[in-house]
């Protein structure tokens, strides 16, 4: 496997308050490579390597965010995950994936995934999706009430539903804060820069990174009447998305 990150540390920074991850990932010298990053800019890190010992983890110490290996023995990360919803866990979660198809992806956001990042990775840029995560968390507010949009489509972010053509689809929390955002900015062109500031609440946008258009091909299947031909959330090409209702 190609080197997991560069040489240079992540930024270490003063926290109010100690946030606890679990690292679960089975190859020794990346997890313990993440935990040092951690550590270094603060977090408290806890770290296993396997299914089985994650969800025992959970379950056990109860920790805020999980970074979590797809590929694990004795459980694959997308069925922990699976596990843990179930249990209505509600730990964030930042997916490690080195070779996941974009199938992979939508269905661990589908599974209530938060983010992923893609190895080889560097300390800041884990220490950034990280941190992105835990300034949302605190930015989380009450979702709007529903929202009755032109084409027959209703959309209700409190219960995360969109009602179309007498079918219910349910919305993961990120696809609604996206198709909120869109609506409420349909008179401009959204940038995949936006999203990333403003929904994924990233410090920076200059991060490499297709989980925008993971998220959007995700929320098109459920919001668009013919995904293959989108009419709603519409693609300005190398500009970004636009809201057209």
């Amino acid at each position: 496997m190609a080197e997991l990150m560069s040489t240079q540390p992540a930024p270490s920074r003063p926290q109010t308050q100690t946030h606890r991850v679990l690292v679960v990932e089975d190859e020794e010298s990346i997890a313990f490579g993440v935990r040092d990053a951690l550590e270094h800019a603060g977090f408290e890190v806890s770290v296993v390597h396997d299914g089985p010992a994650a969800l025992d983890a959970v379950r056990k110490a109860r920790p805020d965010l999980m970074v979590l290996d797809l590929m694990l023995p004795g459980m694959g990360g997308l069925e922990v995950l699976g596990t843990l919803r179930k249990e209505r866990h509600d730990i964030r979660v930042v997916i490690l994936t080195a070779l996941a198809s974009e199938n992979d992806l939508i269905q661990g956001f589908e599974l209530g995934a938060d983010d992923y990042i893609k190895k080889p990775f560097s300390p800041r840029e884990l220490v950034a999706r990280v941190e992105a995560q835990f300034r949302r968390k605190e930015l989380d507010t009450a979702p709007p009430p529903r929202l009755e949009l032109p084409g027959g489509i209703s959309v209700d972010l409190a219960r995360l539903e969109v009602h179309r053509d007498g079918q219910v689809f349910a919305l993961t929390p990120r696809e609604g804060d996206i198709l909120e955002y869109l609506i409420k900015n349909r008179n401009r062109v959204v940038t995949r820069d936006d999203l990333l500031l403003d929904v994924w609440h990233y410090k920076s946008a200059n991060v490499e990174t297709r989980t925008v258009d993971i998220h959007i091909v995700g929320l098109r299947r459920k919001v668009e009447p013919n995904a293959a031909e989108p009419t709603l959330i519409q693609t300005v090409r190398g500009k970004g998305y636009r809201w057209f209702s």
